[in-house]
């Protein structure tokens, strides 16, 4: 709470400039503190009020709220879990609250997280929704009508971000709030049940995994084009959608707020794994997904057996995380070869394919053959436009934060006049309602949404983003005051 205390002071105060590079160098009036906190509260002030529903929220809406969706659209009484919706809102109202003490964010948050305490499922997390509608008549959750089964899923950080939510409300509310409180350990001891010997994760679960042996990656020693599909992949060890990166910051989270050695014991373990699966020469990178014998194997039809170019950069990044939090510098150790392959595998314009295939290191696509059915190919030019076929790279940040750590100096840190000039931005763009509007312009959006080109909408990721920069502002102009 004197945390707390001290920002709620500092934020108040209109001396320091947040913006004085940017406001010279345009002639504009200087962005004060207090037109930041003034802006924030406009903002979530109207998101709280029009955009929640339950406490919880989903993707978009409508400019009138009449419409919202989520994977498609959305029931009226349906909020959603997998980012950017209930979990990502709630975080950016606990940033928001821990920069300016205003309880107005904490009681926000604590709404949020409410909403996801009813919905977590009776296998200790969450699938990618939430049917809100008997929680008004005081209606136990069952998952919903389309998720009886209560099958938790790591799928796209779906249960991971709301356990991540859970256990920082949890202790931003000094772990008083019983039900919040309960949620994130019930959902914490799940995720430890969920994890193999070997350490790595399914993509879901019904109930605590079983024992599987503790094995190295290698290449199957089957034709993988026609053999070893398994319908219930998502039962394996999944890298897919970075589930073990969304797995290792709840880990590390949990760690830090209840000082208790079972995480960080299970984050070792998980790093074990991630070094563990990094397959041989001549590709010493990482599959999606593998079998219980750490064979690269297909998933869903459109996902064959490969060395995978953007899940790759994400095991790096993941084992970065795990090297600091831990310590130990043998998570270093796979990285230089990683690096190594993801240079050589570069597209001509520079980007990464999503797969590779195996052993001729050739990229691989697929091509639709009917609805249901897709055939490989190397031909890149009529990909389907569901799936994203290649990423951009992020080599040579990755490399940077690599040299950086194995040398011991900090990671560099973005220019405060690039910054400055972008808060100030944020505050002008946004509307007198206070909505931050987005305009569609044919850019890939989670979710999908089928929307007209230049239509309008809100985006719970937009609102999140800029509400959580602009309090990260406002927290590090409230350090440099200390200084």
């Amino acid at each position: 709470m004197m945390l707390h205390s001290r920002l709620r002071t500092l934020a108040l105060g209109a001396s320091l400039l947040l913006c004085h590079a940017a406001g010279m160098a345009t002639g504009e009036e200087p962005l004060s503190q207090a037109k930041v906190v003034s802006a924030m509260r406009q903002a979530a002030g109207f998101y709280r009020s029009q955009a929640a529903r339950h406490g919880g929220y989903v993707y978009y809406y409508s400019l009138d709220l009449s419409q919202r969706w989520g994977e498609g659209p959305a029931e009226p009484d349906q909020i959603w879990v997998q980012p950017p919706g209930t979990p990502t809102v709630g975080m950016a109202y606990l940033a928001a609250w821990e920069a300016t003490g205003d309880r107005f964010y904490l009681e926000a948050a604590q709404e949020a997280a409410e909403a996801l305490v009813y919905g977590q499922l009776h296998s200790g997390g969450w699938s990618n929704s939430i049917d809100m509608q008997g929680r008004s008549r005081g209606d136990q959750y069952s998952g919903g009508s389309r998720r009886r089964e209560g099958t938790t899923s790591l799928d796209d950080g779906q249960t991971q971000s709301a356990i991540l939510f859970l256990i920082r409300a949890d202790k931003a509310l000094d772990f008083q709030h019983d039900g919040i409180h309960r949620a994130a350990l019930s959902s914490l001891k799940a995720l430890l049940a969920a994890q193999f010997p070997s350490g790595g994760f399914p993509q879901g679960w019904k109930a605590p995994v079983p024992g599987q042996p503790v094995r190295q990656a290698s290449y199957p020693d089957y034709d993988w084009r026609t053999a070893g599909r398994i319908k219930n992949y998502w039962d394996m060890y999944t890298l897919n959608d970075n589930v073990c990166g969304y797995v290792a910051d709840v880990l590390i989270t949990a760690g830090e707020v209840y000082q208790q050695d079972a995480y960080r014991q299970a984050l070792a373990r998980l790093g074990d794994f991630l070094i563990l699966a990094q397959m041989p020469d001549p590709q010493p990178a990482w599959a999606q997904q593998y079998n219980y014998d750490m064979h690269p194997v297909w998933a869903r039809k459109f996902e064959p057996p490969a060395i995978a170019g953007d899940e790759s950069q994400e095991v790096i990044e993941t084992l970065l995380k795990i090297s600091i939090a831990t310590g130990d510098r043998k998570y270093l150790e796979p990285i230089p070869r990683a690096l190594a392959w993801l240079k050589k595998s570069r597209l001509p314009d520079g980007r990464l394919a999503r797969y590779y295939e195996l052993r001729t290191n050739k990229p691989l696509y697929m091509v639709r053959q009917s609805k249901s059915s897709y055939a490989l190919t190397y031909d890149d030019s009529n990909l389907p436009s569901h799936y994203g076929w290649k990423w951009d790279s992020r080599i040579p940040q990755l490399e940077q934060r690599y040299l950086a750590l194995k040398a011991g100096r900090p990671a560099p840190v973005a220019a405060d006049e690039n910054l400055s000039r972008q808060a100030s931005q944020l505050v002008q763009s946004l509307d007198e309602q206070g909505r931050w509007i987005s305009t569609y312009d044919g850019q890939p959006l989670v979710g999908q949404p089928r929307f007209p080109l230049h239509s309008q909408f809100l985006s719970s990721e937009v609102f999140s983003r800029n509400l959580t920069f602009l309090a990260g502002r406002l927290a590090a102009s409230a350090r440099g005051t200390q200084n």
